[in-house]
């Protein structure tokens, strides 16, 4: 008889059919209760696809009981987790999606819970795109309980997984859709008898009729208020639980209390009934959240799209011939075929070929950049000429498209200063609107209590602060996709503040202006060292090194060199000895300063050489080697200008900014490099503390942004008022920076500087809007101005004006 193996952990199944699992539409058989519960909560979180690309079997679960799993459980497997969370230096993160999130206020709510959770480091919930980025110390904490968190708050959350995510979008907009036409049909068949009563036709009916049409009116507004109105009662519910009132309180009060006060009215048949306001402001309401979810979808699509192409198979490079896999099936160190005008279906190291690639989809740039063998290649991007066997270096939450949209999301979730102002503001609001309500109704019941009713719902539905939390969070989402599309990464909040203030550029040389593709021009010999012994010293001095200098004596590295006692010296050199002799590379100063520390080395070793001035070029950067109390040899290096740096500089001039150069290079090519590109500001040998003391020094008079590599100048990026680094690949990660440029291009910061201009002008015409919507109409309901439907139609006109305003950003041409 064959021995049937679980299904999940593959170990023998001994009780036959005690633990089933129905799994891809077969019963598959359990050994223990645990897999069995550990299978199901795999499928209950929507996960599938585990089973279908794993590539080794589950851990087997049989210290687990089904008693002592929640829903939740799954989210805690190694083998599921790789789908969607990223771990780096030692923090886990993933993205979210949060079902129920209806305005900023349920946003706050949620950050507040769950930030009381032990070892959850960051959460950061954008309420556009209805997602939360969340970073965690998994020793501390599982997923789990994260997740089990905010559903006891109630909210329902899941990974953020794009094809699911658009699935549920879509039964979101039919559940929505229902919603609005239900009360739609309700709402004009209530006023076809509402009208008829105002208008006087059945005036001289006998009050049988008219008590008739109140409780077919009643029976057709039920739906409405029972049914379609429900997200606006789970809203309220959820804040008032938690301590707090948003804006879903007062519209939950007002459709509530209408259509209580109108059934106790039809049942005693005296008094006014509301049936007919009840429906239209539920379904202006309704029909505001619906434009607006349609806005708030494509405000934040373009991350989604980034996944989108990202291919779904590969052409995986066997012994056997090529064979054709689930991109999802890769392992790191396999080796795949990209064909001409596929895309490359995970992050690589070129192993062999030569061609294009375009890279767009990351950096925003159409031109192609070629690559040769060893180059790094990204996911989702395009080969356009020649076959290329790619090694994979990278998969999943690990690949620089992941990095971006990771990236994205947390400048989306970071709110700015006047977001946070706008979201305090608003639940103070809605607190002072209920205070106004009662005020109102005591006020008009004494001077007319028929009238008090319908004004006090007038108050409460037009005075909602929906326009005023949705005034900065759509307008930032839009200009972070904006800047996705040029190449352009938020890091930190405050980015679209800060940047239109900015008055002085300062300018790393190495990698920034220039394009840090170092090329030796030159070898000047000072000792008896041949030229291949001085490049060798110099390769073996340098190779942990990770300046752009470095790489140009890579080519040169001699295994059998040993090397010890390395120094790096920042902004400086390198020492270290090499083959047991004490050497120096990198400026003169620190060259020379090692024959003062050479106890066996005479004055006049050095004294007869040339001062090493003499050996600075006038075109190229200059590096120093020295050994004991000797330079041995001068290394001349060249790099290249980038091509739009002087068109960038004259732009930043143009907007009035000042520009200065602060380099780490003393030679007399900084100064070249200055006249070439119209600065007249230069500062050059700075150490990194220099350069920090020369922002610190700027930032009395302007406020400052800084241009580094985001390796070697982490102090001064982070000392600047903006800090802006050039890079790509996995060293994004790494940066300190509040903006990375991913592409080659310089102009890509002016063109953020004319977004964030336009996002400031934006956010504040929202804000403006908003109050002064609030101000003129608050009155005029007070004072009985506004009927109910009117109201309700005011303030979803007043939501829609925002987002519709903020939206004019994503057709900005750059």
């Amino acid at each position: 008889m064959t021995q049937v193996s679980c299904f999940h952990c593959g170990e023998p199944v001994l009780t036959g059919t005690q633990f089933v699992t129905r799994i891809q539409d077969d019963d598959r058989a359990m050994c223990c209760p645990g897999c069995q519960a550990v299978s199901q909560a795999i499928l209950d979180a929507g996960l599938t696809s585990y089973y279908k690309f794993r590539t080794e079997p589950g851990a087997r679960q049989t210290a687990l009981v089904p008693d002592a799993l929640n829903a939740f459980s799954g989210y805690d497997l190694p083998e599921v987790q790789q789908d969607f969370v990223h771990s780096e230096a030692g923090m886990d993160s993933v993205s979210l999606s949060i079902e129920g999130i209806t305005c900023a206020a349920c946003a706050w709510l949620i950050e507040h819970k769950v930030k009381q959770l032990k070892g959850v480091q960051q959460i950061l919930v954008n309420s556009t795109t209805q997602r939360a980025l969340i970073s965690w110390d998994k020793q501390l904490i599982k997923l789990s309980d994260i997740l089990g968190q905010i559903s006891r708050i109630g909210y329902q959350a899941a990974p953020y997984q794009l094809d699911d995510q658009e699935t549920l979008s879509k039964q979101n907009s039919r559940k929505f859709l229902l919603r609005l036409g239900l009360a739609g049909f309700a709402t004009m068949q209530v006023m076809m008898f509402a009208l008829a009563l105002y208008t006087g036709y059945f005036t001289d009916l006998d009050t049988e009729i008219r008590d008739y049409f109140r409780w077919v009116s009643l029976l057709f507004a039920a739906p409405v208020v029972f049914y379609s109105a429900q997200p606006f009662y789970f809203s309220a519910i959820r804040s008032l639980l938690s301590g707090r009132l948003n804006m879903d309180v007062s519209v939950s009060i007002a459709i509530c209390g209408a259509y209580i006060a109108s059934g106790i009215a039809t049942l005693n048949g005296t008094g006014e009934v509301y049936f007919e306001s009840v429906s239209m402001f539920t379904f202006f309401l309704l029909l505001g959240r619906y434009f607006e979810q349609n806005a708030r979808q494509s405000a934040s699509v373009s991350s989604s799209n980034l996944h989108k192409l990202v291919p779904l198979t590969a052409h995986l490079m066997t012994a056997t011939g090529l064979e054709a896999i689930p991109a999802k099936k890769l392992k790191v160190g396999d080796v795949i075929l990209v064909k001409p005008g596929e895309a490359i279906a995970a992050d690589g190291e070129i192993r062999a070929g030569h061609s294009s690639i375009n890279e767009a989809m990351l950096t925003g740039e159409q031109q192609p950049i070629e690559k040769r063998s060893q180059d790094k290649v990204y996911a989702g991007t395009i080969n356009l000429e020649q076959p290329l066997e790619v090694c994979v270096t990278a998969l999943g939450q690990d690949q620089l498209v992941a990095e971006i949209i990771r990236l994205q999301e947390l400048a989306a979730a970071t709110k700015p200063g006047i977001a946070l102002l706008a979201d305090k503001l608003a639940r103070y609001f809605s607190a002072t609107v209920l205070s106004i309500a009662a005020l109102t109704y005591l006020v008009w019941h004494q001077l007319a209590p028929e009238d008090a009713f319908w004004v006090t719902l007038s108050v409460l539905v037009a005075t909602c602060p929906c326009a005023l939390a949705l005034a900065t969070p759509t307008a930032v989402t839009c200009a972070s996709a904006i800047f996705t599309r040029l190449g352009i990464i938020t890091r930190k909040a405050g980015v679209f503040e800060k940047l239109p203030t900015i008055t002085h550029v300062v300018f790393d040389k190495t990698g920034t202006l220039t394009c840090g593709s170092l090329s030796l021009q030159r070898v000047t010999l000072l000792a008896e060292l041949g030229e291949s012994e001085v490049l060798a010293i110099a390769a073996a001095l340098e190779a942990g090194s990770l300046h752009p200098i470095a790489q140009v004596f890579a080519p040169h590295r001699d295994n059998a060199l040993a090397v010890t006692q390395v120094h790096h010296e920042v902004g400086q050199g390198i020492a270290g000895k090499v083959a047991g002799v004490s050497y120096r590379i990198g400026k003169t100063d620190f060259c020379m300063a090692l024959a003062a520390q050479s106890p066996g080395a005479s004055p006049q070793a050095h004294e007869s050489q040339a001062s090493p001035q003499e050996y600075q070029s006038q075109e190229y950067q200059t590096v120093f080697l020295a050994d004991a109390g000797r330079l041995i040899a001068t290394f001349e290096i060249a790099d290249t200008v980038r091509p739009d740096s002087k068109s960038t500089i004259a732009a930043l001039k143009r907007r009035g900014c000042q520009v200065s150069i602060a380099s780490g290079d003393s030679s007399a090519h900084v100064q070249q490099l200055a006249a070439s590109l119209d600065i007249d500001q230069v500062h050059a040998g700075l150490s990194p503390a220099d350069k920090l003391a020369l922002v610190k020094r700027l930032q009395q008079e302007h406020t400052v942004a800084m241009f580094g590599d985001g390796i070697n100048d982490a102090p001064v990026l982070a000392g600047a008022d903006i800090s802006i680094a050039m890079g790509s690949g996995t060293a994004i990660a790494k940066n300190s920076a509040d903006l990375i440029l991913l592409g080659d291009h310089l102009s890509r910061f002016t063109q953020a500087l004319d977004v964030a201009q336009f996002t400031t002008r934006i956010i504040r015409q929202n804000l403006l809007w908003a109050l002064g919507y609030n101000l003129l109409i608050l009155p005029l309901a007070v004072t009985g101005q506004v009927p109910p439907y009117i109201a309700a139609i005011g303030m979803s006109a007043s939501s829609l004006i925002v987002v519709s305003n903020s939206l004019r950003l994503l057709r900005i041409r750059l």
